[in-house]
Formats: C-alpha cells, sequence, structure tokens
C-alpha cells in the first residue's frame, strides 16, 4: 500500500471538483465519501442536493475564519492511498478505516483530538482514496505535522500486516521525489511515457557516469540536448546547476528548470563532485589482463573487458564485508557503469539494460555514505565505455557485452544480498528487479556468440570431445552430469579447446572458474564457465570459426602443459 503526499494547494473548490470529475480519461468511477471529520459531511457523489461548494464551504470554514492576513497561502494538504494491484478489493469501510488511521498518523486528525483538522475521503476507484483536508485547526491553529510522509509510510506498513496485503519494503528517506500528480497529467497530455523530471533523471544519470570534473559533466548535460542553467560564486567557481528539457514549458512559454538535488539526492552538485577523487585516466592494464589477440579487440569491446574486470573486483569488497563505504562506493559506481552501457549498447539489448540501469538507481543509494576513492576502477571502466563509443552488437564487441554482462549480473544479485543484510528493502528489493532484466538483457546479447561456439564444438573430433569429458568430470565432480547434458556443453568443449591452445591447463583453470563463484544458481553453468574461462585466460570473447588443431596435438600439449592457476589479478573473487 503506497501513500502519497502531494503538493499543498491553495483552492480546495478545485480539488474537490477533480476528484469528484471524470478524470483525466474517464477512469473516475462512482466518485463518493468513504469517511470525513463528520458524519454529517455532505457528500456530492452520492446526495443530489450537496454540490462541491457545500463540500468547500464545510472543509474551508476554519480558514475563512480567521482574519485575511492569517490564513495560510497553501492551506490544501492531499493525500492518496493506494493498493497494490494484486490486493484484494477493499469494502467502503474498509478504505473509510484507513482513512481515520492515516489521518490520525500523519497529524491532521489524531485521535480524541475534538478541534482537529477537518477532512474527507473520497473514493472513485477500487483501489484507492483520496483525503483532502485544510490545514487550519478548528481552534485555529495549524496542525503538527511533521514528518507526515515518514508517519504515513509506517502506518501503511501496519495496514498491511492487519489486513492481509501485499507487504510493500520499508522506505528510508533515501529516494527520489516522485513526479508529481501534475506532472503526470502533463506527460500524458503530451503523449510523454515518462514525466520531465524521469526523464531529466536519465538524463543527468548518465552524463555523471564516468564524468572526471564539472566541466566534463555539464557538457555531457548540453550535449544530450538538455538546457542547463549554472549558478556561480562570487568567487567564479560552481555553486550549483539546473537543468530542463527543451519543449518542457510553463504556461508562460518558459522552460521548466529542475535542480539536481530535487531529481534524485545524489544529483546534487556536491554529491556529485565527491565522485570526482582521483585522476580518471585509465590504468595500466596487467599482463594477465591484456588481451592475447588485441586485433580481434575493438575499442568498445576493450571497453567491456575492463568493465567485465572491474565488476569481479568490486564484487570482492562486498564479499568483504568488512567496509560498508567501500562496499556503497561500489554499488553506486556500479550504477554508473549500468547507465554506461544502457548509453552504449546495441539496439537488441538497449530497453532491457536501459530498465536495468533504472531499476537498479534505486539500488545506489542508501543512508551508507560512499566513499568513492574505493571505487575508481568501476568509474573508470564508465566513462571507458562512454568514451570508447556504443558496441555494434556483434563480433568481438558484441561477445564482451554478453561477458560483462554475465559479470554484473553476479555483482547486482551480492548487491541484493548486501542491501538485503543491512534491512535496505527497497534497495534489496530494486537490485533484484535489475538483475531480472539483466538476464534478459544477456539472453539476447549471448545468443549469437554461444551459437558461433556451439558450432565450433560440435565440430571437435569425438576424441577430443571425450578427453574434455575426462577434464570436466575430473575438475567438477558435483556439477560434471548437470554440465555434460547442458545445451551449453559444446561452446564449453570449443573453450576448452581455445585454452589449451592458448598454453594453459584446461583442467586447472576449469578448477579455478569453478572456485571463482558458486554455480548453483545459474540459468546455465556451461555459459558461466565459457565467459569465465575466457576472461581469466585472456581468450577473445568472440571466437568465429576456424581450422581445428588436430585432436593429437591438443592432447599431447595438454599433457606437457604445467598445472599452474592464473595470475592473481585476474582471479574473480571468491565467496
Amino acid at each position: 500500500m503506497i501513500p502519497s503526499i502531494h503538493d499543498r494547494g491553495s483552492e480546495t473548490i478545485g480539488l474537490i471538483s477533480y476528484l469528484y470529475g471524470p478524470g483525466t480519461k474517464e477512469e473516475h468511477i462512482d466518485p463518493h465519501l468513504v469517511a470525513a471529520f463528520d458524519p454529517l459531511t455532505p457528500d456530492p457523489g452520492r446526495d443530489p442536493k450537496a454540490t462541491y461548494e457545500h463540500l468547500q464551504r464545510l472543509l474551508d470554514q476554519p480558514v475563512t475564519a480567521l482574519p485575511a492576513i492569517k490564513r495560510p497561502e497553501k492551506h490544501v494538504w492531499h493525500l492518496s492511498v493506494r493498493a497494490a494491484p494484486e490486493d484484494p478489493i477493499l469494502s467502503d469501510e474498509d478504505w473509510a478505516a484507513i482513512a481515520r488511521r492515516m489521518v490520525a498518523t500523519t497529524g491532521i486528525a489524531p485521535d480524541g483530538d475534538e478541534a482537529a483538522c477537518r477532512w474527507a475521503a473520497v473514493r472513485h476507484a477500487d483501489d484507492h482514496i483520496h483525503i483532502i483536508a485544510t490545514l487550519v485547526r478548528d481552534d485555529g491553529r495549524r496542525p503538527r505535522l511533521h514528518n507526515e510522509a515518514r508517519r504515513a509510510q509506517a502506518e501503511c506498513r501496519r495496514i498491511e500486516a492487519d489486513y492481509g496485503l501485499r507487504r510493500v519494503p520499508a522506505g528510508d528517506g533515501t529516494a527520489a521525489k516522485r513526479p508529481t500528480s501534475a506532472e503526470r497529467h502533463k506527460a500524458e497530455r503530451e503523449g510523454r511515457h515518462r514525466t520531465a523530471r524521469e526523464e531529466l533523471r536519465e538524463t543527468v544519470r548518465r552524463a555523471v557516469a564516468g564524468a572526471s570534473s564539472e566541466d566534463e559533466f555539464l557538457d555531457r548535460l548540453k550535449g544530450a540536448g538538455l538546457l542547463v542553467h549554472t549558478k556561480m560564486l562570487p568567487s567564479g567557481d560552481l555553486q550549483g546547476y539546473k537543468v530542463a528539457l527543451p519543449d518542457d514549458r510553463n504556461s508562460d512559454k518558459e522552460p521548466v528548470y529542475y535542480a539536481g538535488s530535487t531529481l534524485a539526492p545524489d544529483l546534487s552538485l556536491p554529491r556529485i563532485r565527491k565522485r570526482f577523487t582521483t585522476d580518471p585516466a585509465p590504468r595500466d592494464t596487467t599482463d594477465s589482463e591484456r588481451p592475447e589477440h588485441p586485433t580481434a579487440s575493438s575499442a568498445p569491446a576493450s571497453a567491456r573487458r575492463t568493465a567485465t574486470h572491474a565488476a569481479w573486483a568490486a564484487l570482492l569488497v562486498l564479499d568483504a564485508n568488512s567496509d560498508d563505504g567501500a562496499a556503497a562506493a561500489q554499488i553506486a559506481a556500479t550504477s554508473e557503469v549500468l547507465d554506461a552501457l544502457a548509453k552504449t549498447s546495441a539496439l537488441h539489448t538497449r530497453n532491457e539494460l536501459r530498465q536495468a540501469a533504472w531499476e537498479f538507481e534505486r539500488a545506489s543509494r542508501s543512508h551508507t555514505r560512499a566513499e568513492f576513492r574505493h571505487a575508481q576502477d568501476l568509474r573508470r571502466a564508465a566513462r571507458d565505455l562512454v568514451h570508447r563509443g556504443p558496441a555494434l552488437g556483434r563480433g568481438e564487441d558484441g561477445a564482451s557485452t554478453a561477458m560483462v554482462l554475465d559479470a554484473l549480473i553476479f555483482l547486482i544479485i551480492a548487491t541484493a544480498h548486501w542491501h538485503a543484510q543491512r534491512q535496505h528493502a527497497q534497495q534489496a528489493e530494486a537490485a533484484r528487479r535489475a538483475a531480472v532484466h539483466l538476464r534478459a538483457a544477456y539472453q539476447q546479447a549471448a545468443v549469437a556468440p554461444l551459437t558461433v561456439l556451439r558450432e565450433r564444438g560440435r565440430r571437435i573430433a569425438p576424441s577430443l570431445r571425450r578427453h574434455y569429458v575426462g577434464t570436466v568430470r575430473a575438475a567438477l565432480p558435483d556439477h560434471a552430469e548437470t554440465i555434460l547434458t547442458d545445451p551449453g556443453w559444446d561452446a564449453l568443449a570449443a573453450t576448452l579447446t581455445d585454452v589449451t591452445q592458448a598454453g594453459h591447463n584446461a583442467q586447472a583453470l576449469l578448477t579455478e572458474a569453478a572456485a571463482n563463484r558458486e554455480l548453483d544458481t545459474a540459468d546455465s553453468i556451461s555459459d558461466v564457465l565459457v565467459w569465465r574461462l575466457r576472461r581469466t585466460a585472456g581468450l577473445p570473447a568472440y571466437a568465429p570459426a576456424a581450422e581445428l588443431t588436430p585432436a593429437s596435438s591438443i592432447t599431447n600439449r595438454h599433457a606437457r602443459a604445467p598445472h599452474f592457476a592464473t595470475p592473481s589479478a585476474s582471479r574473480a573473487p571468491r565467496r
């Protein structure tokens, strides 16, 4: 059950007209009172003799009784309470009881207070009610509404338990501000899928992704087509910024600007500055991380490999479970990587990646202070993704996209666990929703490269396939039967061939790849091992069909190869 306290208004009659009217799309059906401060309150929905003006005058009476100079300009209070789509339809009596609980907990009409504010609850749909109140008590004083939004949320959690409704994760005050009803209606009138506030929040977050300075950040905003207004201090330093969509205008045809802090708490200029903590230049790639086939990597593919290594390193921080500030920074920087991927992804993965980034945005903020000096590898990876350009979605950059998404799925699942351990309910749920979209994007990105690998695997000589069957049984006895009957086994066999040809001991590398992270929750163990092996062995993510090395040559090479593990710098983290 979701409570929403709307912006305060100055015209009671206007809100009453909306609540009892047909709605913007004729969606208001049978509007009527379910409860009010006085049982004899006139109901314009059910009483033909009652009018909107009758109800307005009754609610406004304490306001009009004050001298004009003492009347509050914004005296109309408006709360909507909405049940989840899967909840049972509640009766008018149930909604009346809920309304009384909400006005009591928020301070509009505390229990037993006979001089409280006047209010009325209107129902014009099955799943929600609207409560209208005037913010002058019958004794002429103002109500005490400190933290009414948080108290409304807490009461809704109790209502859910009492009525057996869907339990909505409790909030902690770190969520971005919801669009107002006026903003939503404006978006509908103008044919927008999202409100201007939401479009701006997404665009600003993408501009932050990997940015290394205020100038770069502002240039990205302007490059994205936003109108940008900055406020400068007398010293010439930047004090703040606000942005607007070029075609979002008010009644005077002026742009509607939003300050960064009103889009999301972490988009204020001071919070963005905290991300610019170190030199943004890409670090040198170690030998263990450098692809052995550099000619096969495009710039977008190279950026995705960098992001893959950074994602696995971030998992180490979350697994260590010792430094919350470092972990929070890794999570926030992961959001930047997702924003950068969504911005540079190929068309067939773009929508799912955009949705994953949109959902994960909520998981990137909590009351834990992020220490961004610990997350510069991920931030540099996001910068790399932006600066090295969009991927075509095929060949090496398409396969490297699947590789980085495979790593990010594990990182985001670990984020959900990290938040859940700290009772960050909304953040944990947001991470889980993001993982669903990320899995869908992975499936779209992986289909082409895995198809190529599976075709190669089917062409491997029977004697060599039998050899790799023995390798899998020796390295992974607990998972061998699942792997060997998995549709992805052919792709894994092809990858084991590539690993051996590159001079690695396939059994040793396979053992390490399996130990790097649990496999039981993987949709396809074979596919997960393919990407881990190709990453740790420095193989091209995309391996087109080529003339196969004779089985005897590979088998002999395997027998001569020393049993070594890959360098620690390229290892993925362990639980």
